[in-house]
């Protein structure tokens, strides 16, 4: 057991003493690894349940493995069964160490061998505190010091082990730990508000995209000229610019070859258009279309920035992680990047960033590429229009129908994208739409950004919560609580009582052997 002035920590409250978990484990308790348990023992119609590292929340039994075994196999290796009360440490990320009390299950339970098993015993320290400790930012950081691995970082053991704690009478642990639920019920329910509140906000987005396409948002351009008695422009002569501007700029960059017409869109599932609107596909709507680059890129040369899928965030380029390429001059002029160019994620293994867009608004202070993960795609007229309403109800739907999976990626191809259809309204009415979008999700970002911050906050005040109990400062000292280190003395005589008495049972049975 670990003295009170332990070299290298600060001094500890009345009461408390320094110890590690192996001297807080009471004599009928354990602190083990979980069983080594492969694939080829595991049966999907077993009776005893394999409790693994994705089941081991921050504080929290996510309960959500599914893997099996027959009680015949986990007799035959040795397997210890998990009880209610014992506290998991997850030995692997992420994060690190992050402990939880196991609650029960209806079927017995092991545990993988990943997964520590603390079970403090009748008389050892209190099992919730010790799970709120572990999950402390001090003991996190611990941790972390004694994390070893190249590819995946884990923590022995031994080495939790070694990790001393301040352990506080066993009274104070136990008020410790209705004070830290109290306050942690609280923020639970602030999060949980703040949570609600954005689900809100973006189910008030999609109902804003979600009018905008349908030209519900704003008075149509017909029904304004009407009510003024003036004629408009419907969005077929605008299509017919745009089909002109497309075949010009087409010949220009492909002198001597034939034209292809691109194909309208297929539009006879889709809805019928207000007055004036008219649909188009996204070939009909851009000159050109491509891939990035595939040359690799890293953070140490700076001449030729490249953008890649970290740098699409909500319809905007975001320099703030740039990577370069690493052979410029393979690069040519028509691979820079230009405004009106709208950028594409083709492959990811999310299916909520597949086909996810940024558009490119300004000219670059110097030439910016783009990485193969991209698409490309040069807009005529309607960058404007596309990029508001990429992220509607209706576009995100078509986009993850269309994407292709393969090994547990999503992909979508330029062939593909070409037969996005897209709801076109008049020019003028294009720019009131877009107006209005931007004054309604500015308020929402605004908002979005206020409960980042609150939820932000909360995790902070988490934290802090742990820090006060971690140093004794979360709740009063009672001089009348028995010491801790009368409680680990107590826990170090059991154990070597009944270790003697065990040793006192095995002599009969070696003399009889004689």
């Amino acid at each position: 057991m670990a003295e009170n002035d332990v070299q290298g920590k600060w001094a500890l409250p009345d009461g408390w003493v320094w110890a590690a978990i192996g001297d807080m484990v009471g004599a009928d308790g354990v602190f083990t690894d979980g069983d080594w348990v492969e694939s080829k023992d595991q049966d999907p119609q077993g009776d005893v349940r394999l409790v693994q590292l994705a089941d081991i929340g921050d504080g929290v039994y996510r309960n959500k493995s599914d893997r099996y075994l027959t009680s015949a196999k986990a007799a035959e290796l040795g397997c210890k069964f998990l009880k209610p009360g014992d506290v998991l440490i997850a030995r692997m990320p992420d994060p690190l160490g992050r402990a939880c009390i196991f609650p029960g299950d209806p079927k017995p339970c092991v545990t993988a061998v990943d997964v520590c098993i603390v079970h403090s015993g009748n008389q050892g320290v209190d099992h919730r505190w010790l799970m709120l400790f572990i999950n402390s930012p001090q003991i996190r950081a611990e941790i972390a010091s004694y994390q070893s691995g190249s590819t995946r970082k884990r923590i022995s053991r031994s080495n939790l082990a070694r990790i001393l704690f301040p352990v506080p009478p066993l009274p104070e642990q136990r008020r410790i730990v209705a004070e830290i639920e109290t306050q942690f019920t609280r923020l639970d329910a602030g999060v949980a508000a703040l949570e609600r509140a954005r689900a809100n906000l973006r189910r008030y987005k999609a109902t804003v995209l979600k009018s905008a396409c349908e030209g519900r948002l704003v008075p149509t351009e017909a029904e304004l000229a009407r009510a003024e008695g003036r004629d408009y422009e419907p969005a077929g002569r605008l299509l017919a610019r745009i089909l002109a501007q497309r075949r010009a700029r087409w010949e220009a960059e492909h002198p001597g070859k034939q034209y292809e017409e691109p194909n309208p869109p297929d539009t006879e599932n889709l809805p019928e258009l207000p007055e004036g609107w008219v649909w188009a596909s996204l070939e009909r709507l851009s000159w050109h279309s491509n891939y990035g680059t595939s040359q690799k890129c890293d953070y140490e040369v700076t001449e030729a920035p490249v953008l890649r899928i970290p740098n699409i965030v909500n319809g905007t380029v975001d320099l703030q992680d740039l990577k370069y390429a690493t052979m410029p001059q393979a690069l040519g002029r028509s691979d820079e990047l230009a405004p009106g160019d709208l950028l594409i994620v083709r492959t990811n293994g999310s299916r909520d960033l597949i086909g996810r867009s940024a558009l490119v608004r300004t000219e670059f202070n110097r030439p910016y590429f783009f990485a193969s993960y991209l698409i490309r795609f040069r807009i005529i007229q309607v960058s404007d229009w596309i990029a508001t309403i990429w992220d509607a109800p209706f576009m995100r739907e078509w986009l993850e129908r269309a994407a292709a999976t393969s090994a547990g990626q999503y992909n979508i191809s330029v062939g593909t994208l070409n037969h996005l259809p897209i709801p076109i309204p008049p020019l003028a009415e294009q720019r009131r739409i877009v107006a209005e979008v931007e004054r309604r999700l500015s308020v929402v970002a605004a908002l979005e950004v206020a409960v980042v911050a609150a939820l932000a906050r909360a995790r902070r005040l988490r934290r802090a919560v742990l820090e006060r109990a971690f140093e004794g400062r979360l709740v009063p000292q009672d001089p009348s609580d028995e010491p801790a280190s009368v409680l680990l003395e107590r826990i170090k005589a059991e154990r070597a009582q009944r270790e003697k008495k065990g040793d006192e049972e095995k002599q009969p049975k070696q003399m009889e052997l004689l």
